[in-house]
Order: C-alpha cells, then structure tokens, then sequence
C-alpha cells in the first residue's frame, strides 16, 4: 500500500553552507569590523555573539538572509532573546528546531482527515506522520494540500513508498 511521512527535517548540508556563507560575510563587512560579531555551529543549533545587542541581532539576520538564500525555510530557525555575556558582549542562542510535536502532529493528523473527498489514513509515529492510502493520486493530494497550509513547522515529505 503506498504511503510517505510527513517530517519537519532541515538539510543538514544546505545548514553548513549557510552558516558558512554567513561567517564569511560577518568577516567581509565593513559595518561588523571591530564588533567581535562571530557566529557559532553548536549541536542544538548557533550561538551568536558581538559587543553590542544591536550586533547580535544584525549578525542574526545575515543568518536568516543565508538561509533565504539557500531555499531553507525560517521555521527552522527559534531565536532566544540577546543576553548580556559580561562587559559589553551579548550572546544570542538559535535553535535549530527538528522534528513534529504532539499538537501540530495531531492538527496535521486533523486536516488530512477533514479532507472527506481523500480515501488516505494519518497516523503519528514519534516525531512524523505516515499517511497510507490505497491511490498514489490521493497521497499527492495531500501533500499538495499541506503545501498550501500555513503551519508553524516547516513540513518535508520522504519515505515515498508504493
């Protein structure tokens, strides 16, 4: 029986290019010389520090400006407020959020079934959702309808079996 998952994963590889792409301008730029301003890979995500709040939150969005960039979606990213580091240094903490949580799991789960003209079935396995359906048809319907949801996670599709 064909069915695919529904998972929020980012690419790990376009991630790396973006951050390095990143670093690189933060060093190039004459408005981020002598700010400190340095971003960091960390395994939750990056952290990102300057000498100024107004830094921080300036490097941080060459980082969002890369990731546009690299076609990877800001609903990946979960920025913490900038903290003061002692001195004048600020840190910013940005996760890199991975994977579906119970409610949107579940308001994904409650779309597809509200979709009556669909002959598919959505069940929550840990952090994706496997949709089943006897119709390769229907499974690309639904993808087709996620696409056009506005959800706060940013949805792939893999696992495509038929």
């Amino acid at each position: 029986m064909p069915s695919f998952d529904v998972v929020s994963e980012v690419d790990d590889h376009e991630v790396t290019n973006a951050y390095d792409q990143a670093v690189r301008e933060l060093r190039q730029r004459y408005d981020f010389q002598g700010t400190d301003a340095n971003i960091e890979r960390t395994d939750a995500g990056f952290k990102i520090s300057a000498n100024g709040e107004d830094r921080v939150i300036a490097a941080y969005q060459v980082l969002e400006d890369k990731f546009v960039k690299r076609k990877l979606s800001l609903k990946f990213l979960d920025k913490k407020d900038p903290q003061p580091a002692g001195g004048q240094t600020f840190n910013m903490e940005v996760l890199l959020k991975k994977g579906i949580d119970k409610e949107n799991a579940k308001k994904i789960v409650k779309m597809i079934k509200d979709e009556k003209s669909l002959k598919v079935t959505p069940a929550i396995q840990g952090d994706a959702v496997r949709v089943t359906g006897k119709k390769r048809d229907d499974l690309q319907a639904v993808i087709a309808m996620l696409k056009d949801k506005d959800l706060p996670v940013a949805l792939t599709y893999n696992n495509f079996r038929d």
